[in-house]
């Protein structure tokens, strides 16, 4: 396995037959050496991860085993028994597949191979996919969610009798979610039906590649990992920061003030993709562009929201290099090739490097010619943010996720769906198991936890028969309990749940009185108000009010008025802030040598930031006290991402309010957290009352975090989340479908039951994993806490200073619909920067 690569495509070469190197001298190109070197290892036996740039052929390369063997087979004779699927090919977006489709049957039909290849997602009508299992194609393109039903079918060993292959496109994509921890249990299914079973995972972007290679193959013996292939080189991309004449914002996250350059660079390129981190960002950019457009040039907007029917037209439009623009979010971020995009405008910071990479991917895809990328920052943070990634880029540093530990939710529901396919020995379906890499450290406790889950919904719902989904025959095989069972599964099958808005109500009276009745006010999304315990206030609709607590689906609160906000109506970005990006960030804060790089007007704001107070070193926190109006305000600078520093400052506020500090309220985002009181903290550290090493201990993980997640929403949301994946509660039934409210109540009233009766019941602990590892993001920020300890640098300042400006402008802003939100920003900014920027 380690001769060199040249000699490994020479082998691959002599496996090629006539009608592909005919095809490709015709086209006057040549096989590259990694495509002929994945053909040859894959004959060996071989599973193989292919690392490529965009362009360099990497959906020929994952294909040309199945081809080629597929060209071998020949057509089925007149009277043989039908074949099954030789190849599946897994895709994170319904639209890749149908783009690889009509990529792939170019050279398919050129070549006159007699293959038959077709798409199944959740768009394929049902009676299309009945015919698909009575006479299968030989190469199926589809989606996880979509394996995972055809996995639970009766017949699907026979269904999948003649696998060879199984591709995995944009692979890091696909790992790192539930949907991945799903996946990697049905490839151990199909894995048991064909123990020869060889896989080709595809990707540009990886930060760890062992991970994916021990993904692809049986981790039975543990640690296997399949062959790597890595293409060098490509052309280096070209990528710019946005200049313009306008002044960055300081804080924000429209990027407004670019439109106008934003348009100047549409009309001066064929084809301009352009991304944004949030469907609200991609529908407000949609109309900002059109009010500019004064050429009537074809915009268009793709995203997860839109209906099916306008995504198609889009994708067709672009097909056909029909339009001069697409804003767009993750929807296009994957490999799709269409038309003819030259320029990519990315506006908001691409919140990790890999995702940078990926998007600007999109532009010139083809590997000797150079990708081209615009990137507008939203803010002056933004803008070192902009620069951090545009320097990862050019040393090609990676950030993916890491793949994790399988979640126990989604192990339920694969337990569920093997048992609809036929009965199972425990035994038997837990070696199959812990040979997927997210469950290999399974232990057998949990798993047979897991199945008498599955078979009783665990001892404090076992006397209830509507949570027996699962029985024990007297061979000891497990079994479906009833054939309904079975359905709803099928209906209610895969990882994604939406996140809900609720309603917000507003209730006159005191907070403790029954909560029903009043006004609506709007809606607001639910992971917001998971954070906040009854008596938290925030700005909603123009006012201040007080959170009363949730029923069902509606948010009840009281008004507040004179209070302070405690809490921010925060409306950010999507994405959390990549590690690798917030250490880049603060080591580019602590080197003036690299500010050159930067505009002018941010280059002097950290300048000046310097020069009246401190910038900190790469590993140091920096805490800033001063006094504003009747108020005293405490800003810290971890740049550990919103999630990290929203928990933080729960956390925080808890603290100063036991050491007297009276604080009224905190405010988070990606880079900086404040927090305001009453009392002056900066003066309670002096005098040794509050000092801030033991303020930022870590120890606040630990009873402190219990406390406020015992008071909090969040594991309640996070439970239901849960609870729904695992399937103790349905979404569909036959003939019908249950609103978000009936999923909220069925699911409140279980977890009540399981904190009071089984608090140490299964999914209880899988909601807690979730909850650590996702909405608190508390490994980073205990990471965050080790980091600083004994490094904290503390600034008494007179007045605010240039470095807080962009945070203190989030305190009380409220989101603002239209255009006025950057026009509001500035005015509300104007004494600020006076105050920060000024001479003393």
């Amino acid at each position: 396995m380690n001769r060199p690569i040249d000699d490994r495509a020479l082998e691959g070469a002599t496996l090629l037959p006539e009608a592909f190197s005919r095809w490709f001298a015709l086209r006057g190109w040549q096989p590259r050496a990694h495509q002929l070197d994945l053909l040859a290892r894959t004959e060996a036996g071989r599973s193989v991860l292919l690392i490529a740039p965009t362009g360099a052929g990497k959906t020929l390369a994952g294909f040309m085993p199945s081809l080629v063997d597929l060209a071998r087979r020949g057509k089925r004779k007149p009277g043989a028994a039908a074949q099954g699927v030789h190849t599946l090919y897994l895709s994170p977006l319904k639209a890749l597949a149908v783009d690889i489709e009509r990529n792939l049957t170019r050279p398919v039909t050129e070549m006159g191979l007699p293959i038959s290849m077709e798409t199944r997602t959740g768009d394929t009508p049902a009676h299309k996919r009945q015919r698909q299992k009575q006479a299968p194609p030989d190469i199926l393109l589809t989606t996880p969610e979509q394996l995972a039903l055809m996995l639970a079918s009766k017949d699907a060993e026979r269904f999948f009798a003649d696998l060879r292959y199984v591709i995995f496109d944009e692979l890091h994509a696909l790992v790192t979610s539930k949907r991945g921890q799903l996946l990697s249990l049905g490839l151990a299914r199909l894995r048991k039906f064909v123990p020869d079973l060889r896989t080709i995972g595809l990707s540009a972007t990886v930060a760890e590649p062992d991970e994916l290679r021990r993904w692809l193959v049986s981790q039975n013996p543990p640690g296997e990992m399949a062959d790597l292939i890595t293409v060098a080189g490509g052309a280096k991309p070209h990528i710019t920061i946005l200049q313009s004449a306008e002044r960055v914002p300081w804080a924000g996250h429209s990027a407004q003030y670019s439109v106008p350059d934003v348009y100047e660079a549409i009309k001066a390129h064929r084809t301009t993709l352009l991304f944004v981190n949030t469907r609200s960002q991609a529908e407000r950019l949609f109309q900002e562009l059109w009010h500019v457009n004064a050429d009537t040039l074809p915009i268009a907007l793709h995203h997860g929201s839109l209906d099916v029917g306008q995504r198609r037209r889009v994708e067709k439009a672009m097909e056909t290099n029909s339009l001069r623009a697409i804003v767009a979010t993750s929807t296009l971020d994957l490999g799709i090739d269409w038309g003819d995009v030259d320029l990519v405008v990315h506006v908001g910071a691409p919140k990790g490097a890999s995702r940078l990479a990926q998007r600007i991917g999109r532009s010139n895809h083809r590997m000797d010619e150079p990708s081209r990328a615009i990137l507008v920052p939203a803010n002056r943070f933004e803008v070192l943010e902009c620069q951090a990634a545009l320097d990862a880029n050019y040393l090609g540093a990676q950030d993916t996720p890491p793949v994790g530990e399988g979640g126990l939710d989604v192990l339920a529901q694969h337990v569920m769906g093997m048992a609809c396919a036929e009965p199972f020995f425990a035994d038997e379906l837990y070696a199959e198991i812990v040979s997927a890499s997210p469950y290999a450290r399974l232990d057998r406790e949990t798993f047979d936890r897991i199945v008498d889950f599955v078979a009783t919904g665990g001892y404090a719902l076992r006397t209830y028969e509507r949570f027996a989904r699962i029985r024990q025959m007297k061979d000891g095989r497990w079994r479906v309990s009833h054939p309904m069972i079975a359905q709803q599964y099928r209906l209610n099958v895969g990882t994604i749940v939406e996140a809900p808005m609720l309603n917000i109500r507003l209730v006159r009276g005191k907070t403790k009185s029954a909560l029903a009745g009043g006004y609506s006010l709007g809606k607001i999304e639910e992971y917001f108000l998971e954070t906040l315990t009854a008596g938290d206030t925030f700005i909603f609709a123009g006012q201040v009010v007080r959170f009363a607590g949730i029923r069902e689906n509606e948010c009840y609160v009281t008004p507040a008025p004179g209070a302070d906000a405690l809490v921010p109506s925060y409306g950010g970005g999507k994405f959390p802030l990549s590690t690798y990006l917030a250490a880049e960030v603060r080591a580019m804060l602590a080197d003036p040598s690299r500010w050159h790089r930067l505009p002018d007007q941010v280059s002097e704001w950290l300048t000046i930031q310097n020069a009246k107070s401190v910038l900190p070193g790469r590993d140091d926190l920096l805490i800033e006290t001063f006094p504003r109006g009747n108020r005293f305000y405490m800003v810290a600078y971890p740049f550990e991402g919103r999630l990290a520093h929203q928990t933080l400052g729960m956390l925080l506020t808890r603290r100063l309010e036991r050491g007297g500090a009276r604080p009224l309220g905190f405010v988070a985002t990606d880079y900086a957290i404040a927090i305001w009181g009453l009392r002056d903290m900066g003066a309670l550290h002096r005098s040794g009352k509050l000092t801030f090493g033991e303020l930022f201990d870590e120890d606040m993980l630990g009873d402190d975090l219990d406390a406020w997640l015992a008071d909090s929403w969040l594991l309640k949301r996070t439970f239901r989340n849960c609870a729904v994946i695992a399937g103790l509660i349905e979404r569909r039934h036959p003939g019908k479908e249950k609103s978000g409210r009936q999923v909220t109540v069925s699911a409140d009233l279980i977890y009540d039951v399981l904190r009071s009766h089984d608090p140490d019941h299964i999914l209880l602990c899988a909601t807690r994993a979730d909850a650590a590892s996702g909405l608190l993001d508390v490994r980073r920020l205990g990471e965050m806490l080790s980091r600083v300890k004994g490094r904290i640098m503390h600034k008494d300042l007179p007045r605010i200073s240039p470095l807080a400006v962009p945070v203190m402008l989030e305190i009380g802003k409220e989101r603002v619909a239209g255009g006025a939100e950057d026009e509001l920003l500035g005015e509300a900014a104007d004494s600020l920067i006076d105050e920060a920027m000024g001479t003393e």
